[in-house]
């Protein structure tokens, strides 16, 4: 069957559909990573976007449970230039196609995506549509040109209730702006008893259950929204220790007084270099951001840059100067991706211990 994609600047691809069999419309950005696409799919950071993958061929393997990073992805669309006809793998359960169709999720394949890459790439992040005919593409363009607010994806990814995620010796509290499954397992390897709350929770509400420490999960939308949560940060910091991850690493930023801004095109896959400014040490990480701290918004702060993008500049990592409060741009949890960063979580128990230590002999 036919399907378009119809871009807010007027340009159409057109190639074969698959998945559901619906109409949808969202940013279009595009991922560099050559595989993980189920776990790319399944972010909640990809929320009312339509994904382009970059590599050539996706659906090979397949699709299996323990690989979600979210039970139900916000997606808006897939686009890839070819699908794979006969995914094999020993631990396959579904096809990429039967997947999407289950979750109400349109995909597009055969078309030139390296064009359409190279199109976002000079042009910026552009809205888009997926369709089944070009009969109101005037008039689609024009929808498309209009102003559409992000408010309200953090609300509609993060979870409605407090649910635990067991574990021994460390309470910790993930705050999900649209967390990762991925995060919770780098927890629970360390042995972590955590609990994730929603994203409107209080200071009053995370205090009460009596954290070791606090980590802000990555998640979708403009950070800038988020003043409520950073309010929370702003009071929390000062008593427990904190780990901000992507989105997270916005609100951390936002609570003590830095500004972010959105990006041209954003950093979606994981080969992204990044340098440790302490120990000159370059990692290859695993990201998906469509905005940045401004680096400019830091003086007068107690912030400082811990770590940065060698391919832009971007500021990717922040430590307060006072409390034991630090956050990262990437997602050290690597799900897909290099572990090049895992010890990020390391660093963050270690911090932990420490504090805990510390009050249990003062």
């Amino acid at each position: 069957m036919q399907r378009y994609l119809i871009l807010e600047d007027g340009t159409t691809f057109s190639g074969t559909a698959f998945g559901a069999d619906v109409i949808t419309s969202g940013e279009v950005v595009f991922t560099t990573g050559m595989t993980g696409y189920q776990e790319a799919i399944t972010d909640q950071s990809y929320a009312d976007q339509i994904l382009v993958f970059t590599n050539p061929l996706i659906g090979n393997y397949g699709i299996n449970s323990d690989d979600n990073e979210s039970l139900q992805p916000q997606i808006k669309g897939v686009i890839c230039h070819e699908l794979a006809r006969h995914p094999a793998n020993w631990r396959l359960q579904e096809s990429l196609p039967d997947f999407l169709a289950k979750h109400q999720i349109p995909g597009l394949s055969g078309i030139d995506t390296r064009k359409l890459v190279k199109l976002l790439r000079a042009h910026g992040t552009l809205r888009g549509k997926l369709v089944d005919d070009l009969s109101k593409q005037a008039a689609i363009v024009a929808e498309l040109k209009m102003v559409h607010p992000t408010a309200g994806v953090t609300k509609r990814v993060t979870t409605p209730q407090p649910y635990p995620n067991p574990g021994e010796q460390r309470n910790i509290v993930v705050v999900d702006f649209g967390t990762k499954h991925s995060i919770l397992r780098e927890l629970a390897k360390r042995d972590c008893n955590t609990l994730v709350l929603p994203a409107d929770s209080t200071a009053e509400a995370v205090l009460s259950y009596h954290p070791d420490g606090v980590l802000l999960s990555n998640g979708p939308g403009d950070p800038a929204e988020l003043t409520a949560a950073a309010q929370m940060v702003a009071t929390i910091e000062k008593q427990v220790p904190v780990f901000g991850i992507c989105m997270g690493h916005h609100v951390f930023a936002l609570a003590n007084g830095a500004k972010t801004f959105q990006m041209k095109f954003g950093h979606r896959g994981f080969n992204h270099p990044v340098k440790n400014l302490a120990t000159g040490e370059i990692t290859f990480t695993s990201q998906n951001h469509g905005y940045a701290v401004d680096p400019a918004s830091l003086a007068g702060t107690r912030l400082e840059v811990t770590h940065e993008e060698l391919n832009d500049g971007v500021v990717e990592g922040l430590r307060h100067k006072d409390y034991p409060a630090f956050s990262v741009q990437f997602h050290p949890d690597a799900a897909p991706g290099p572990h090049d960063a895992a010890g990020l979580f390391d660093q963050f128990i270690a911090t932990v211990d420490a504090v805990k230590e510390e009050r249990t002999h003062a």
